[in-house]
């Protein structure tokens, strides 16, 4: 059992009125044409970690600022058409470590699941920066098993109310008093503990959501230019940075790390793992981090492009190279468990190290660290055929399962964006390919020989 987002769906959040429910695979890729809502997918679930990141416990949801990953406006900018008036509601689903297990102290009754579920309803305030938890669940397992469920939802008082399903809570003696409003989107207020005799359990379904929206890096579409010398402390980064500035103080902070790329499969340092995928993409015969000198903080990267016999410093190479940089060291280098969310990896990339980008995930979700699993976990919108069809093609040659691969078209609707899963068979077939995927082909062909057959005529 391992850490693993598996499910997502939303309501009325940009521009989706209702996505329905979304499986989210170990390699899970959005395509579609532009402003289809790929991107605001990815938007939504970097919204709710930096909300459970907040230093403002009472604020619902964090739009974003200039500081965060994303940065979303106020309530009407975000929800769907904005229209103030609908409410905003989501589920996410993920899979845990090992069993969860709850004990009710009166009762004995014990109540387990490997999994978990949350849902909420989230409507807009009368300030503009503010909004309202018309209702939070949390389901534990499955509740035909041993599982649970506990929701707190607001009364047409104002007020919240706790319930739950089989797990019966018990109040403490004395005044009813109301339960104050939730914490963040997501969050049981304290008095919940103070008010029943068996609720301890809640702050666990807390942790457990909060754990997983930590797990969540991002890499977004335009990465920072390379720099002749990088000054680092000695810090260890979280992760290379939603620009990729950390890439390379990443690299020097894995100087004791070995990467397994699968299993029982030769260990590499972790700078070797890079240089490899550089090598095996075409870009880089050689990669090297070099001290400027002794006892310094100062940093160059020192390459040898492809064919040339030259080591030169990074910026003097092929652009592509500092942009695809971010995406090796993110894929080795986040911490095991991670879900990296991942925008147009393939961006300023030839076609042949785009579908190469498809190898690198693939031996990503199966590498091994310290004798166990690393199980990434990649959420990707990109735009790149290359990318989709060397992915088939390694489900064909069983390099990876079907099941560990998710691809979804989007495309825009009458009432929204409209998502529709991209079903593959054993042969890495995509058996509903949609009309006009990446653009008619066909087409082109067929008028690039009318216009020759034409010029033929023309000077015959």
């Amino acid at each position: 059992m391992k850490w693993m987002l598996t499910q997502l769906s939303i309501e009325n959040f940009k521009a989706w009125r209702k996505t329905g429910a979304i499986r989210l695979a170990p390699i899970t890729v959005f395509f579609g044409s532009n402003s289809a809502g790929k991107t605001s997918l990815l938007q939504f679930l970097l919204m709710l970690r930096q909300s459970s990141e907040s230093s403002d416990r009472k604020r619902v949801f964090h739009p974003g600022d200039e500081n965060t990953d994303v940065d979303l406006g106020t309530y009407q900018d975000f929800v769907h058409k904005h229209d103030p008036k609908s409410q905003v509601q989501f589920s996410l689903n993920w899979t845990l470590p090992k069993q969860m297990e709850v004990t009710d102290l009166l009762t004995s009754t014990k109540y387990a699941g490997a999994s978990m579920a949350f849902e909420a309803i989230i409507s807009s305030s009368d300030e503009a920066t503010r909004q309202n938890i018309e209702s939070l669940t949390y389901t534990l397992g499955k509740l035909d098993h041993d599982g649970l469920d506990v929701s707190m939802a607001r009364q047409p008082s104002g007020k919240y109310r706790i319930t739950t399903g089989k797990y019966k809570l018990s109040r403490n003696q004395g005044r009813a008093w109301p339960l104050p409003e939730p914490l963040r989107f997501y969050g049981f207020p304290e008095e919940v503990q103070a008010y029943y005799q068996n609720a301890g359990f809640t702050s666990d379904l807390v942790l457990s959501l909060e754990q997983q929206l930590r797990r969540i890096k991002y890499l977004g579409p335009l990465r920072q230019r390379p720099k002749r010398s990088y000054t680092w402390s000695g810090e260890a980064p979280d992760g290379v940075g939603f620009d990729g500035r950390n890439t390379i103080p990443a690299i020097l902070a894995s100087g004791g790390r070995t990467i397994m790329p699968g299993f029982k499969k030769k260990s590499s340092p972790f700078l070797g793992i890079v240089a490899r995928w550089l090598k095996q993409l075409g870009l880089l015969e050689n990669f090297d981090a070099k001290s400027l000198a002794m006892a310094s903080k100062q940093y160059e990267i020192l390459v040898e492009a492809t064919g040339t016999g030259v080591k030169t410093n990074l910026p003097d190479v092929g652009f592509g190279v500092s942009q695809v940089l971010p995406v090796i060291v993110e894929s080795f280098y986040a911490s095991p468990d991670s879900t990296i969310v991942i925008e147009q990896p393939e961006l300023h990339l030839h076609p042949r190290v785009q579908a190469f980008l498809a190898d690198l995930f693939v031996e990503a979700i199966h590498a091994r660290e310290n004798g166990r699993d690393r199980n990434v976990q990649f959420l990707i919108e990109s735009h790149s055929e290359h990318f989709i069809y060397r992915l088939q093609r390694l489900i064909a040659e069983e390099v990876v399962e079907p099941s560990e691969v998710a691809l979804y078209f989007c495309h825009s609707g009458l009432d929204g964006s409209v998502i529709d899963e991209l079903k593959l068979d054993d042969a890495g077939d995509i058996v509903n390919w949609p009309e006009n995927f990446f653009g008619n082909e066909m087409e082109d062909v067929r008028a690039r020989l009318e216009a020759a057959a034409g010029k033929a005529d023309k000077h015959s």
